[in-house]
C-alpha cells in the first residue's frame, strides 16, 4: 500500500466531522453529475456512475443526494456546468503531486490552488510536470473485518484484480483502469462485500521520502489541497514513516 493509500486509510479511520461529510458529500455528488452527464442516469450502462454510487453508499450519502446529481448530470433539474481539470506539482522534499479536480470555474480554481501550493512549501507546475510519474489504476478498499483474504482472492481475481494488500485493518485491491475495475466492484457488491472506498487512482512509480518538518509540511499541503471545494482527488508519491501519518492524522 502506497504512503498515500495508507495516510488515506488513517484519516478514514479516525472518522470525519460533519463539515468533512459534508464536504465528501459536494466530491461525490460532483462525480454523478459529471458520469450522468457523459454517460447517462441508467446505472447498469454507465459503469463510472455505478461506480459513483458506490463511492456515494460508502459514506453513507442519501439516497436523494444521489437521485438529484444524477437528475442534475442529465438535464432533468438545473446546475451548474462543471469541467473536469487536472493540475501538478511539487510539495516540499521534491514530492510529486497530481490533482484531479470538478469545478464551474477554472479561472477561479486555479489561482487558488497555486495560492495553496506556495502556502506549503509547494509549487504548482505545467501539464505531465509529474503525470508521467504515476500509473493510472483501480483502486478498491474494503473492511478487513468483514472478510478474508481467501474470500477476497476467489471473488475478485478471476474478473481482473491484479494484487490486494492488507494493510491498517483494510484490504486494497488494485486493478487495472478499465473493465477489470467495473467489474471487481460489480463482484463485489454481488457477493455483498461492503466497499470502503473506491476510484481510479494515480499510483507512484517511485517515492519519495520526506521526515521531519518536510514531512508535516507535505501532508499539510495535501489536506489543505484536499480541502478545497474543486478538488476531488489527490494523488502523491510521499513515503513517509507511519508514526508521523498517524500524528498528522489528528
Amino acid at each position: 500500500m502506497s504512503g498515500h493509500s495508507r495516510w488515506a486509510t488513517i484519516k478514514r479511520k479516525k472518522g470525519a466531522t460533519d463539515a468533512k461529510r459534508g464536504a465528501q458529500f459536494t466530491k461525490v455528488s460532483k462525480e454523478i453529475t459529471l458520469a450522468a452527464r457523459l454517460g447517462g442516469g441508467d446505472q447498469t450502462g454507465n459503469a463510472r456512475l455505478r461506480a459513483a454510487v458506490l463511492a456515494a453508499k460508502a459514506i453513507n450519502m442519501p439516497n436523494a443526494n444521489v437521485d438529484r446529481a444524477i437528475k442534475r448530470g442529465t438535464g432533468e433539474i438545473e446546475g451548474l456546468t462543471i469541467e473536469e481539470m487536472s493540475y501538478e506539482g511539487y510539495g516540499p522534499g521534491g514530492v510529486a503531486i497530481y490533482i484531479e479536480a470538478a469545478t464551474d470555474n477554472k479561472n477561479r480554481t486555479f489561482p487558488e490552488l497555486r495560492k495553496i501550493f506556495e502556502k506549503c512549501g509547494g509549487t504548482i507546475g505545467a501539464a505531465n510536470s509529474v503525470a508521467f510519474l504515476f500509473h493510472r489504476k483501480g483502486l478498491v478498499t474494503v473492511d478487513a473485518a468483514l472478510t478474508t483474504e481467501e474470500t477476497l482472492m476467489e471473488v475478485c481475481l478471476d474478473v481482473g484484480a491484479e494484487d490486494i494488500e492488507e494493510a491498517d485493518g483494510s484490504f486494497e485491491i488494485t486493478t487495472p483502469p478499465n473493465n477489470a475495475y467495473h467489474a471487481v466492484l460489480k463482484a463485489l457488491e454481488d457477493a455483498k462485500i461492503p466497499i470502503t472506498s473506491n476510484n481510479l487512482s494515480m499510483v507512484p512509480v517511485t517515492t519519495s521520502k520526506v521526515t521531519g518538518k518536510e514531512a508535516e509540511q507535505v501532508l499539510r499541503l495535501v489536506e489543505q489541497l484536499e480541502d478545497h471545494d474543486d478538488v476531488q482527488h489527490v494523488f502523491a508519491n510521499f513515503d513517509i514513516d507511519e508514526d508521523t501519518l498517524r500524528a498528522q492524522a489528528g
